[in-house]
């Protein structure tokens, strides 16, 4: 990774954390080179804070701390672009971005992580669970199934019908992918290459 170039900024450069898996913006902090290098050897992000004066770990009180996945500079060398996974909310108010309520879109790739988290957890009273371990037949099974009420609801006027169908659709897509030990990411990586 290159270096930001904290000589453009007066000794700080922007951050901007967004959320690994939902891809939401979490939040803007700042970093000088001490609060860059440590976040670098902890892996969470450590910030300078302008009010305190001082560095400042996200989430040395409340314990929300942001642990970083991946960390991208703009092309100017700086500004930080930092993935994170959020022990918490990432805003002081409690709420999960300091800039919005979760966002619908990105919203695939947690209901993702939660079948995963259900499946890797073997919960047992949970239907994703159950349907997973009834097997792979099942689940594809079941996918079709819902593909067949999709179009049938495709060929009616009753736009809320075939919205949920096509929620349940995507939900079962989703553990099909998980019972062919593939993720939504992989699709999305072939989709992006047919682009033209």
């Amino acid at each position: 990774m290159i270096k930001p170039d904290f000589s453009k900024t007066s000794g700080l450069i922007p951050v901007i954390i967004q959320d690994e898996t939902s891809l939401q913006i979490l939040m803007l902090g700042y970093m000088n080179d001490e609060a860059y290098e440590k976040t670098l050897a902890e892996k969470r992000v450590t910030f300078f804070s302008r009010s305190k004066n001082r560095l400042w770990t996200k989430g040395e009180t409340s314990g929300n701390f942001l642990w970083v996945k991946d960390m991208r500079m703009d092309c100017d060398q700086d500004t930080l672009l930092i993935m994170v996974i959020a022990d918490g909310p990432a805003c002081h108010t409690g709420t999960t971005s300091c800039f919005s309520t979760k966002p619908s879109k990105g919203f695939l790739y947690r209901l993702e992580k939660t079948i995963h988290e259900r499946i890797d957890g073997n919960v047992e009273n949970s239907y994703t669970n159950q349907l997973y371990k009834s097997g792979l037949n099942k689940v594809a099974q079941k996918v079709g199934e819902e593909a067949v009420e999709l179009i049938i609801e495709a060929k009616d006027e009753n736009g809320e019908l075939f919205k949920n169908e096509a929620a349940d659709l995507l939900y079962h897509f989703l553990i099909l992918l998980k019972a062919k030990s593939f993720t939504l990411e992989e699709i999305e990586e072939i989709l992006m290459a047919r682009e033209s």
